[in-house]
C-alpha cells in the first residue's frame, strides 16, 4: 500500500486576483500541518505589480513556488494542464487563490488516499463566506460516496474543485484539463468517472470559499446557458445521461441561468445551500 506524504499544490492566477486575498490563501496553505513540496503557479498572463510583488515576498519566504508564466491569458483549463504537467509529485492538491484552507486539510485528505488505495480523487466539504472564513454565510455538503457521487454527477458538479486532492497518473490518463469554459472542473470530474477512476469527499469542511453577488452572478446569462447546454451535450455523446436527463436538465439550468441575479443567488442559497454546517 501506498503511503503519501509528499505532494504538490497547484494553483492558477489572473490579473484580476485581489492581492490580499491572495496573501490570506498562501497564509493559510503555510498554517497547513503538512506542507507541500512544491507549490506550482500558473501566471495566466500578465499580473499586476502588487500580484507579482506577493508572490515575491512568498517565495522569497518560502522557496517552494515553481512559476509557469503565460504570456497571455489562455484561461483556466489550459493553465491547470499545464500546471499539472510540471508537478512533481503524484498527489497534486487544488487550491483557488482567494479561498482558504483549513489547517487539517492536507494531512486529511493524504491519510484518506493512503487508507482508500482505489479512490484517485478526495474532496471536502466546504462553507462559503462573503466577508470573514471564520464567520461563513452557508455550508455546502457534497456527496460522500462513489455510487453517491455518481448518481449527484448526472445533476451538479458533484465535487467542490478547489477542495480536491487527486491522483495526477488518474488525470493524465483521463485526458487532463482543457478548455471548458466555465466547465473545466466539472468537465474534467465527467471524464474522470468515465475513465472508470473512483472518487469520494471527506465530510468534514476543509475548505472555505470566498462567494460574494459576483459568484452567483457569473453563473447567469445567455452566454453561460449556451455553454451549460454544450456540456450537457458532451455528457449526452458520451452516455453519461440520457436523453430524459439531458431535457430535464437544460429545462432546470436554462430557468436557473436566465433569473436576475438576486433570485439567482435566493435559489441557490435556499435549494442548494445550507445555512450553517448544524443545519
Amino acid at each position: 500500500m501506498a503511503i503519501y506524504t509528499s505532494f504538490s499544490i497547484l494553483m492558477s492566477l489572473y490579473k484580476n486576483e485581489n492581492p490580499a486575498f491572495l496573501s490570506e490563501s498562501l497564509d493559510s496553505i503555510l498554517r497547513n500541518t503538512i506542507q507541500p513540496s512544491e507549490i506550482i503557479l500558473v501566471k495566466d498572463g500578465p499580473l499586476t505589480e502588487e500580484l507579482e510583488n506577493v508572490l515575491k515576498k512568498y517565495q522569497n519566504t518560502t522557496g517552494l513556488f515553481h512559476f509557469i508564466v503565460h504570456e497571455k491569458n489562455q484561461g483556466l483549463g489550459i493553465a491547470l494542464r499545464d500546471g499539472v504537467l510540471e508537478c512533481k509529485n503524484e498527489i497534486i492538491a487544488r487550491m483557488d487563490t482567494d479561498d482558504i484552507c483549513h489547517p487539517h486539510r492536507f494531512a486529511k485528505q493524504l491519510q484518506f488516499l493512503t487508507e482508500n488505495p482505489n479512490i484517485a480523487v478526495v474532496g471536502t466539504n466546504v462553507e462559503e463566506f462573503s466577508q470573514d472564513y471564520q464567520h461563513p454565510d452557508q455550508y455546502v455538503k457534497y456527496p460522500e460516496s462513489y455510487e453517491a457521487i455518481l448518481k449527484f454527477a448526472k445533476k451538479r458538479n458533484p465535487m467542490r474543485h478547489p477542495s480536491v486532492m487527486f491522483k495526477k497518473s488518474a488525470v493524465l490518463k483521463s485526458g487532463n484539463y482543457r478548455h471548458f469554459l466555465w466547465f473545466e472542473d466539472y468537465d474534467l470530474c465527467i471524464r474522470i468517472l468515465l475513465a472508470g477512476y473512483q472518487m469520494a469527499n471527506i465530510q468534514d469542511v476543509l475548505l472555505y470559499c470566498r462567494a460574494d453577488n459576483n459568484l452567483f452572478g457569473r453563473r447567469g446569462g445567455i452566454k453561460y446557458l449556451c455553454q451549460d447546454i454544450r456540456f450537457q451535450k458532451f455528457m449526452l455523446h458520451n452516455k453519461f445521461i440520457n436523453l430524459e436527463e439531458f431535457i430535464f436538465n437544460c429545462t432546470v439550468r436554462g430557468i436557473v441561468r436566465l433569473m436576475p441575479n438576486r433570485l439567482r443567488k435566493w435559489f441557490y442559497q435556499t435549494f442548494l445551500r445550507l445555512r450553517h454546517k448544524g443545519d
